[in-house]
């Protein structure tokens, strides 16, 4: 069994926890855990622990037990406490399987360091972590950690042909697709541009691929087969079928216009971060419902403070790539009001009112002040 002695304490990657369990749950351990097929794990949030983005898990901790679980022939399940106090709680209570989080320990008058804690209930659980763990393994996830995905895009114009308006070669498609979810096509063109600059194999560094970077366990939920994702016809309609769902998950956000943008923020970062932004925004005094008052909120949910917060559920955000996602597209999207033709009215294309600024581009003009 691991951690027999105090070498192995100081030295292994795993410490059991001797806390008292429910004396139902003794019996639960390595081969109960395969069983189940799941692993469940609980850490604490942050960049360099565990955050989720565009619904894909991120971070040391979270690759480290992704290994794991996959050494062991089980899927991970990860589990975000607000502190230290509240992971051994959980552990103790075998909610979770383990803790994937650096923490000091004592047993008795011994001082432990160790990687990750398990319940002194699991001690098959403990060994096979053991076993597992490798000094070269840790730096090789670290590494990788780091660098997750290289990224790959050709980037198309922002306009193909300002002359006739045509903003891609892909204007008709999404036309087609954008129609079916009553936005201007000339939105959507701007989401798909700031996603994959139109080009139809481009990969972002989240793994995300094609016109509007579906991500391949979105494009499965979505009923997408992975030798697909890369077709534009395809990946498109992947890309609307999610705004229709984000559509109706922020339903109580009216009208549609004011709908937008935080559609587009949960496109990019996830829905349970915009509600997390929401909700900090409540909190604070602020109106939830009006986009230029949670905005402020999606940035703060880089800062420990904020995710880390009680009201906040699902921990960490890059908020600044969010935010920023979403006024480059309103920005985009205004250029494009200004150049290309608006498909369902047959307007004919005005150009666009230069600003005394040459980076800064008026959003739509019907879009409400509460915006």
């Amino acid at each position: 069994m691991a951690c027999t002695n105090q070498n192995q304490r100081q030295t292994s990657f795993v410490f059991a926890d001797d806390a008292e369990t429910d004396t139902l749950a003794e019996n639960y351990d390595l081969y109960e855990i395969q069983e189940s097929g799941e692993i469940i794990v609980a850490t604490l949030s942050g960049p360099d622990t565990y955050f989720e983005f565009r619904g894909r898990g991120f971070g040391l901790q979270h690759d480290l037990a992704e290994s794991f679980a996959r050494s062991i022939g089980v899927r991970l399940r990860v589990e975000v406490a607000h502190d230290t106090t509240e992971l051994l709680t959980r552990l103790k209570n075998r909610e979770v399987d383990l803790i994937a989080m650096k923490l000091d320990a004592t047993k008795g008058t011994v001082s432990v360091k160790s990687h990750w804690l398990v319940s002194s209930q699991t001690p098959l659980l403990a060994e096979s972590i053991n076993q597992w763990y490798s000094p070269a393994r840790l730096e090789e996830t670290k590494k990788s950690s780091s660098t997750p995905i290289k990224a790959r895009r050709h980037a198309r114009p922002v306009m193909l042909d300002a002359a006739t308006g045509t903003i891609s070669q892909y204007d008709a498609l999404l036309q087609r697709h954008a129609s079916s979810i009553g936005w201007d096509w000339r939105l959507l063109a701007a989401q798909c541009y700031q996603e994959s600059a139109f080009d139809p194999q481009a990969v972002s560094w989240a793994g995300a691929q094609g016109l509007m970077q579906i991500m391949p366990a979105t494009a499965a939920t979505l009923g997408v087969d992975a030798s697909d994702i890369f077709t534009p016809e395809t990946n498109v309609e992947a890309g609307v079928k999610l705004l229709r769902l984000l559509n109706n998950t922020f339903s109580d956000i009216s009208p549609q216009s004011a709908r937008i943008p935080y559609m587009l923020a949960a496109y990019n970062g996830g829905a349970n971060h915009v509600r997390d932004a929401m909700a900090l925004a409540r909190k604070h005094g602020r109106n939830d419902k009006v986009w230029r008052e949670v905005e402020p909120f999606i940035l703060k949910l880089s800062e420990p403070r904020y995710y880390n917060d009680p009201v906040v559920r699902s921990g960490y955000l890059r908020g600044s790539e969010t935010q920023g996602y979403v006024e480059a597209i309103l920005d985009r999207w205004a250029q494009y009001r200004g150049q290309a033709r608006n498909a369902s009215r047959a307007s004919t294309p005005q150009p666009a009112k230069r600003s005394k600024n040459p980076t800064e581009v008026r959003r739509p003009a019907f879009f409400p002040d509460s915006l």
